[in-house]
């Protein structure tokens, strides 16, 4: 495909508006209805979603993952990329999530086990930084979202009256979700149990 090949071109000579150019028109002679395009289609989402990190258009970046990954879930760079997208817009959680199923896909994947890595190290570099706990709670809707539900705050409330809770609560999904959401971002530390 002539657009693609020049798309990766202006990506090595690190022209990424023009590679974004070509990454689009490559996306505009593919048919996205026919399955035999769906791998060719993941590969130029994952193409130009790296175009727009490297621009530092973070979200851009994330929704092209999200749609390589689409049509093609085992395609591990669309979760590497994604990864490293979010850990760019300081969303430690889903990097997280992303790198872990990278992981999932192929379990010796070095780029994916460095950004678990780099993720787990910037998440304990802040939680010890309460001013930077502060700044990220600020930042994330969803935080914010989890500390304003007086169901969230009783379970918190009985954690912290009780450390043995915390087994029990872990066994709703949703429960465990939030309450993973804020030990990432540092609201929630279980070394002190």
């Amino acid at each position: 495909m002539e657009s693609k090949g020049r798309g990766n071109e202006c990506f090595k000579q690190a022209d990424f508006p023009a590679g974004v150019a070509n990454y689009n028109d490559a996306l505009k002679r593919k048919d996205d209805q026919d399955k035999a395009n769906h791998a060719d289609l993941a590969v130029i989402y994952c193409n130009r979603a790296a175009c727009y990190t490297k621009l530092m258009e973070f979200n851009l970046a994330v929704t092209d993952c999200d749609k390589a990954i689409k049509f093609n879930p085992d395609f591990i760079k669309g979760y590497l990329r994604k990864g490293t997208a979010l850990e760019a817009m300081r969303k430690p959680t889903e990097a997280k999530k992303a790198f872990e199923l990278a992981l999932a896909k192929d379990s010796t994947s070095t780029e994916a086990q460095n950004g678990l890595q780099r993720v787990y190290q910037k998440s304990f570099e802040e939680r010890n930084d309460p001013e930077k706990v502060r700044e990220r709670v600020a930042k994330d809707p969803e935080v914010r979202e989890i500390m304003s539900d007086p169901s969230m705050r009783l379970i918190l409330e009985q954690m912290q009256q009780n450390p043995n809770a915390l087994k029990d609560h872990l066994q709703n999904p949703d429960i465990s979700a939030k309450i993973q959401k804020l030990i990432d971002v540092g609201i929630i530390s279980l070394g002190q149990r």
